[in-house]
This record gives structure tokens, C-alpha cells and sequence, in this order.
């Protein structure tokens, strides 16, 4: 696969170098669809050029499998398994919380949905069940997708019925298990079964991919009050940070949070001082603890299963690099580039 393991200090720099085979991979998955699907394929291809992330998780999967066998290479469709998954999940995330979706590339608002029910289930499916994976993985690897979106739905429902009021930072990390655990635990399980392990390890994974997915959800909400985009707070999200502020909060002043929470969806002014609210130094130092407590749990769980050390150097950065505490109580706040999921 022309990776020089030496060089891969970083997550980044694996996709750097793996990029050309993932984009290869991507294009072989089109393929699958058969040449009867020609709009299908080039509705699809539009959704995936039009949605880009910012950073590439699709090579989690790689480094698992290398981590476990120190070849990266015959996780690659895993990669684009991760990156359909996501590109569908966005769009539907997008179409739940209201927004605009008119802006996928050239598709209009049907033919985008079209391409995401497609691009999220279907071709997926078809990726793991090709000839590019073992008979023996093609089974487990399908079931993983479909425990998926059965996981992420609950999740992403848990989230739009959370009743405020009621919100504890345990309810958070349910609903965060469902809408960002369960993808990265999907393709950390598919790694490991990719790759022959035992149930025992594998479950040791999926655990492994739950507990960044959490990291990675904390890390996206901070960047989303960073970046002033506050959809969060548009949205009426119930998100841990928010979870942290109402369990610090005295029994007297947990009414005004919950009115600026209801307020915020309509008023700039009240998510200004719902903001303002979230990073006062009590609630920060509560969220800061319960990150690092996340970056251990993960840590921990790469020092159980062990494995290539060059590849589980390139993990340990990647969970390092999904767990900064960013917010800051002081004025004036650097605004980062946008996340992406």
C-alpha cells in the first residue's frame, strides 16, 4: 500500500498517505451498484463530493486492523464504509434539526434524500459483502451496519425527545452511545473482525470505539460554541455541557437555566447568556474533569489490547488529539474552523 510506517506520527498523516487508496476504494463502491443504477451512482457520488470533513476518522478502521495484524491495508473498505455512514448521517442529522438542505451539490432536496437512504444502508452493505472481504467477515460485518443504525436512530431519537428538565449527564452519554458511539464502534468492531480476533477482543474494541465516539461528540460541541455557529443552542440540544451546567447549578437558579435553554432557539440574546452560563469556571472545571476521565477510559482500553506499537502510537494520538479542552471562561474565545462529523 506504499505506507511507511515509520512516518505515520499521526492519524492525519495515515490518510494523507492512504488517500489515494481510500479514493480508489470509493470509487469501486459506486461501482457496485451496477450499471442499471447510473442515476443512483452519480446521485450518490454528487452527496459524497458535496459533504467533507475536516478531519478524516475513516482511517479509525485502518488502524485498528494495523494495530491488530500491522497491515492497514485490507481495512480500506471499512474506511469507506465509515465515510457512507456519515455522509448519510449528517444529511439526516441536518433534516432533523430543520435545516436548510437544499445545498447538496447539485441535487435537489429529494433527490439528495434519495442518495443519502442509499449511501447510508444499501451501498454499505454491498461494500462489506464484496469480494474484497474474506466469506468468513461478510455476515458479521453486515450485521455491524445494521446494529448500527438501529443504535444511532434510538440514539438521535433519545436526543430530539430529551425533556430538559430531566437532563443528567448520565441521560447525555446515553444518547451520545446511540448518535456518535455507535458508528466509531461499528467500524472498530468491523476492524477487529476484519482481521479474525476473537468475540472477547472485538467487544474490547467496540467499547473502545464507544468511548471515543463520546470524546469525539464532547470535542464537536465545544467547536461548535467556538466556531459561533451555537446550532446546539438553536437547536435546544440537551448536550453534556448543558447537562454539567444544570447538575452545578444551585436548586434556586436551575429555572433561569432552563428558560435561557427555551429562549435560546428564537433569541441571540438568550444564547449569549446561556453561554455565558455554560463556561462560568464551576461548570468548565466539571466538564474539563469528566474529559480527561473519558481520555483515560480510552487510554486504559488501548493498554488492554495491546497490539503493533507503531500503529497503537498512532491511536493513542488520535484519542489525545479528540480530548483538549478548548473552552476557556475568559473573553474574548478563538474561533476554530468549523467541525464536521
Amino acid at each position: 500500500m506504499g505506507v511507511d510506517c515509520v512516518r505515520a506520527k499521526s492519524y492525519m498523516d495515515l490518510h494523507r498517505e492512504m488517500s489515494a487508496d481510500i479514493e480508489a476504494e470509493r470509487k469501486s463502491a459506486l461501482d457496485l451498484l451496477g450499471p442499471s443504477a447510473a442515476s443512483v451512482r452519480a446521485a450518490v457520488a454528487e452527496l459524497l463530493a458535496h459533504r467533507t470533513f475536516a478531519y478524516p476518522l475513516s482511517v479509525l478502521p485502518v488502524i485498528v486492523h494495523a494495530v491488530e495484524t500491522g497491515e492497514p491495508g485490507p481495512a480500506v473498505p471499512l474506511a469507506v464504509v465509515h465515510e457512507l455512514w456519515w455522509t448519510s448521517a449528517c444529511y439526516l442529522d441536518d433534516l432533523a434539526d430543520g435545516q436548510a438542505v437544499f445545498a447538496a451539490g447539485g441535487l435537489g432536496e429529494s433527490e439528495a434524500l434519495l442518495a443519502t437512504v442509499i449511501s447510508g444502508i444499501p451501498l454499505p452493505l454491498l461494500v462489506v459483502q464484496s469480494p474484497r472481504i474474506p466469506e468468513r467477515a461478510r455476515v458479521p460485518l453486515s450485521a455491524e451496519i445494521v446494529r448500527c443504525w438501529i443504535t444511532a436512530t434510538e440514539g438521535q431519537l433519545r436526543d430530539l425527545r430529551a425533556d430538559v428538565g430531566a437532563a443528567t449527564v448520565d441521560a447525555v452519554v446515553t444518547a451520545y452511545l446511540g448518535k456518535s458511539g455507535a458508528p466509531f464502534s461499528m467500524v472498530t468492531a468491523m476492524a477487529a473482525q476484519l482481521a479474525g480476533r476473537t468475540v472477547e477482543r472485538v467487544e474490547l474494541w467496540r467499547e473502545f470505539g464507544n468511548v471515543f465516539g463520546i470524546l469525539w461528540q464532547l470535542f464537536n460541541d465545544q467547536q461548535d460554541i467556538l466556531t459561533g455557529r451555537d446550532e446546539d443552542l438553536a437547536n435546544g440540544t440537551v448536550t453534556y455541557l448543558l447537562a454539567c451546567a444544570l447538575e452545578e447549578a444551585t436548586p434556586d437558579s436551575v429555572g433561569h437555566v432552563l428558560e435561557l435553554h427555551s429562549a435560546a432557539r428564537r433569541s441571540p440574546e438568550a444564547r449569549a447568556a446561556l453561554t455565558g452560563v455554560l463556561l462560568a469556571p464551576e461548570v468548565l472545571r466539571r466538564y474539563e474533569k469528566d474529559i480527561s476521565g473519558f481520555c483515560d477510559r480510552a487510554h486504559g482500553l488501548l493498554r488492554e489490547l495491546g497490539g503493533d506499537s507503531v500503529y497503537l502510537s498512532v491511536l493513542r494520538d488520535l484519542v489525545d488529539q479528540a480530548s483538549p479542552m478548548l473552552l476557556q471562561a475568559a473573553e474574548p474565545y478563538v474561533r476554530a474552523v468549523p467541525a464536521q462529523r
